[in-house]
């Protein structure tokens, strides 16, 4: 078996399974040896799959039951309105998860068939929105940010204070206000035990940690 068609098949193995199973029993079941299932895993979740190691009977490697939802059809309008609104809201800078938004959206249209591809493109073409873009924000520190925020974990900033001086910060966010010229995650300055609330484009590097630090 090729090793696309592997983690395709190894995907949906654990989406139908509703306990864990073991690195060993995968590496059997699919005829492979333990260090290429150990490989093969770390490529799922470098893809953002949500995949858990579990501990104790029943244990081993599991996908997040939220990972997947039941079958939605979507008709050429409904999805020209959310391809058009996503592809705004990515162009204008303003949501903080492009990385999310588009995988979203390319599932959408990829579900539609043949004929309602080309009406969704004769819609979008038609469907127009005019703002103003918000600044831009590398793109390292939008998957730190994404991954961050997805997956609750503590995130290191280097931050450009409003005097144009800059500050190390490790936050949790909480939340994201989209402006029409900026955006601002809301979040709690872990150092200080505080809520506090950064401007994205001002975060000049940002790093994921593994565990809360705390600091004065």
């Amino acid at each position: 078996m090729q090793r696309q068609a592997r983690l395709f098949a190894l995907t949906e193995y654990l989406r139908g399974r509703r306990t864990g199973v073991t690195a060993e029993a995968l590496a059997e079941r699919f005829s492979v040896g333990i260090r290429t299932i150990y490989r093969d895993l770390d490529t799922l979740r470098d893809a953002a799959l949500p995949l858990q190691a579990e501990r104790g009977p029943g244990g081993g490697y599991a996908l997040d039951k939220s990972y997947s939802l039941p079958p939605v059809n979507f008709t050429a309008r409904e999805a020209a309105l959310l391809a058009t609104v996503g592809r705004w809201a990515t162009e204008m800078r303003l949501v903080p998860f492009p990385r999310t938004l588009g995988s979203a959206l390319d599932k959408v249209r990829g579900a539609l068939s043949t004929p309602a591809q080309r009406e969704l493109q004769a819609h979008m073409a038609k469907l127009q929105f005019v703002g103003v873009p918000a600044q831009a924000v590398p793109a390292g520190v939008r998957r730190a940010v994404e991954e961050a925020w997805f997956e609750q974990r503590p995130l290191r900033i280097v931050y450009l204070k409003a005097d144009q001086t800059l500050s190390e910060r490790v936050v949790r966010i909480s939340g994201a206000l989209m402006d029409r010229g900026h955006t601002v995650l809301l979040a709690e300055d872990l150092g200080k035990g505080e809520p506090r609330q950064f401007r994205l484009d001002r975060i000049q590097s940002a790093v994921l940690l593994q565990t809360i630090l705390t600091g004065g």
